[in-house]
């Protein structure tokens, strides 16, 4: 299995810790990247402000309800632009509103996950998601260099 690059675009930082500790607790090595908000998540994906020399990662984990830009405008951004439509985006969630998943999904999600609210759930979902999209699935290969 090769490592892959992940982005948690997650603004709980108690969400932010779990996701971490599963992610360990899983041995297996990928690189985490975490952003806090929408707008920090766009400036990552095309490299601006402090994300000039950010890489492109393999796989986004993506919260709806973020500061600055929600959750849909992210993916919004990324499945309608040419160079990042292929990256993979799972949204995983506190939201379980039907209105959320319909327009994720209208908006080319590749899952839809509500969060778990028990610690042990949580860490369950986040081992199962690990491992479908390291063990599993092909990715897509990203560019990531600066000049692309």
């Amino acid at each position: 299995m090769k490592p892959i690059h992940i982005l948690l675009v997650e603004d709980n930082e108690g969400d932010i810790v779990l996701t971490t500790e599963a992610f360990e607790s899983a041995k297996i090595m990928n690189q985490l990247s975490i952003v806090k908000d929408g707008k920090e998540a766009i400036d990552f994906l095309t490299k601006q402000g402090n994300y000039t020399n950010a890489s492109l990662p393999d796989l986004m984990l993506l919260d709806v309800n973020l500061p600055k830009k929600n959750g849909h405008e992210v993916l919004q951004f990324i499945k309608t632009n040419d160079d990042l439509k292929q990256l993979p985006v799972v949204m995983l969630t506190t939201s379980s509103s039907e209105n959320d998943v319909l327009k994720a999904y209208k908006n080319y999600v590749n899952c839809y996950i509500t969060k778990p609210v028990e610690i042990d759930m949580f860490m369950d979902v986040i081992s199962k998601i690990e491992n479908f999209w390291i063990s599993i699935v092909h990715l897509p290969k990203t560019k990531n260099t600066t000049n692309d």
